[in-house]
């Protein structure tokens, strides 16, 4: 039994809730009658509600996310029928701005909006001592950062063995990028380096190896960073991984110098670049030097053995189905491991909204907020660069065609201004895949090396040769049941086995 459940529905099963955690590292004398219980939201939420109940809290506060309100909504709407007596606090980013327009708070009896690892413990104090707060929605004070108890020790030794354990260095960002929260921060603020270094210490021990920084600007501060990497060098052993969000166009020879220290397997670098059009970057107030961040690319890659993960932004004020394939293509010639293509969404609070009128921003109603069209961007092109975004991380970013993907989108292939146009090339097979099939999920391996073959056969028959011995390669590898020579690699041999298979089938029926 638990007076207090901290509840959270993760995205995956992999993903420790880092919040739920530092809400119960602050809760002081009332940790011993709480209880943290995390789900995904794949779970049943009607099961969700009965695991809550068997602890018969008196509390139960929720975090909420973009990826979870539609979820989390489920829960507490039949949490709050079956019991309720049981007082329901919400917090999290998806509730702290425009949280009175939000139909999920109807069902809640609080919501703690802002950080709120102080604010989360003193409510439910009030709440036990009987003495209710006159406000349903209450606005966390501001914190230093010396108030607020780390929540490492808090991880288990099951969150140490099977999932990814988040560390923060640092909160907030320096950098104003509308379509993004952290852009209303002032600036970042470290925790204290010792502090924080002998809180890895303790996580390393225990046999910790995967560390994944939530630091907006790990790279912001050089000095700060080196230390950092310095003291996991020191520690480096053929299990420790590192992911870390750097910003592109930072990159001093000092820290060039600790990064080619670093062996393969041992470091991530999420990148933002979003885009590399200087009028979109003045609309969304973001600063960034682009060919300094193309040349710190290409040196990452060449000189380090650092994955690179590089974002890009689709749907951005000003961005046309034109800059955002330029954009694309500029990125592809900087060679990162993957590049993932989001739709631009409306973060609640973000101040991205003040463009609604000026380019015609219309987002989905529902989450996760999605941009459907724009003055610049039709529906209709949303949903095909939604699909060029969902196939090239199931054949670009995967790493299942590796020795594949260069010879589908070659360099010096010719475009119609005599140019490599890598993102054109692959928007064709993303047309014609999806015309195939009408798929975007639940497309196995072995039908998706079938379908590749035979769009590149279609659309540059040049290639195909080539392409098809890769594959091979790309097959061997996955070590798939079954030979490769089995697969319909070509549209004329699909066809043809096709129209067989069907006459088949429908001349068993007749002697059945």
């Amino acid at each position: 039994m638990s007076r207090i459940v901290l509840a959270t529905l993760n995205a995956k099963y992999i993903h420790a809730s880092f919040g739920l955690r530092y809400l119960y590292a602050n809760l002081n004398e009332l940790q011993s009658v709480t209880e943290i219980k995390e789900f995904t939201i794949k779970t049943r939420s009607i099961d969700i509600v009965e695991q809550i109940l068997e602890s018969k809290p008196e509390i139960v506060g929720f975090g909420v996310y973009i990826w979870n309100t539609v979820e989390t909504m489920a829960v507490i709407s039949q949490l709050k029928t079956v019991a309720p007596e049981i007082t329901i606090i919400l917090g999290g980013p998806e509730v702290s701005y425009e949280t009175e327009q939000q139909s999920i708070t109807d069902y809640a009896d609080y919501v703690v909006t802002g950080a709120a690892e102080k604010s989360f413990y003193q409510l439910c104090k009030d709440i036990f001592s009987l003495q209710y707060p006159d406000k349903k929605i209450l606005q966390s004070k501001a914190l230093t950062l010396t108030e607020v108890t780390l929540p490492y020790q808090f991880y288990s030794d099951e969150d140490l063995k099977h999932r990814l354990l988040y560390v923060e260095a640092s909160r907030g960002c320096p950098f104003k990028c509308e379509f993004c929260l952290s852009s209303l921060d002032k600036t970042s603020y470290p925790f204290e380096l010792t502090r924080f270094l002998n809180e890895m210490e303790l996580l390393y021990q225990r046999g910790a190896r995967n560390f994944k920084f939530v630091d907006r600007t790990f790279n912001l501060k050089v000095s700060t960073t080196i230390q950092i990497l310095d003291f996991f060098l020191e520690r480096m052993d053929d299990e420790l991984y590192l992911h870390f969000e750097v910003i592109p166009d930072h990159l001093p020879e000092k820290l060039k110098e600790a990064l080619k220290k670093f062996p393969e397997g041992s470091l991530q670098f999420e990148v933002g670049i979003q885009t590399f059009n200087s009028e979109v970057q003045s609309h969304i107030s973001r600063k960034q030097n682009n060919q300094k961040s193309k040349d710190n690319l290409i040196w990452l890659r060449d000189n380090t053995t650092a994955h690179i993960h590089a974002d890009l932004i689709f749907g951005l004020p000003g961005e046309t189905f034109a800059s955002f394939a330029d954009s694309f293509n500029q990125l592809y010639a900087c060679r990162p491991h993957e590049i993932q293509s989001g739709i631009l969404k409306r973060l609640r609070g973000s101040p991205i909204i003040r463009h609604t009128e000026t380019f015609d921003l219309r987002f989905n109603p529902l989450p996760p907020f999605n941009l459907l069209s724009n003055s610049t961007v039709d529906f209709a092109t949303m949903q095909r660069v939604n699909r060029f975004a969902r196939y090239w991380d199931m054949i670009g970013n995967s790493g299942r065609f590796k020795n594949t993907l260069p010879f589908i989108l070659i360099e010096n292939a010719q475009s119609r201004d005599g140019k490599a146009d890598p993102f054109y090339d692959f928007m064709a097979i993303t047309d014609w895949i999806f015309n195939k099939t009408g798929q975007t999920h639940q497309i196995n391996l072995k039908k998706l090396y079938e379908l590749v073959a035979q769009a590149v056969e279609q659309l540059f028959s040049e290639r195909y040769a080539k392409v098809a011995q890769q594959l091979e390669l790309d097959y061997d590898s996955s070590r798939l049941k079954g030979s490769f020579k089995r697969l319909t690699l070509s549209n004329s041999k699909f066809d043809e086995s096709g129209s067989q298979s069907r006459r088949l089938a429908r001349q068993s029926r007749h002697v059945s």
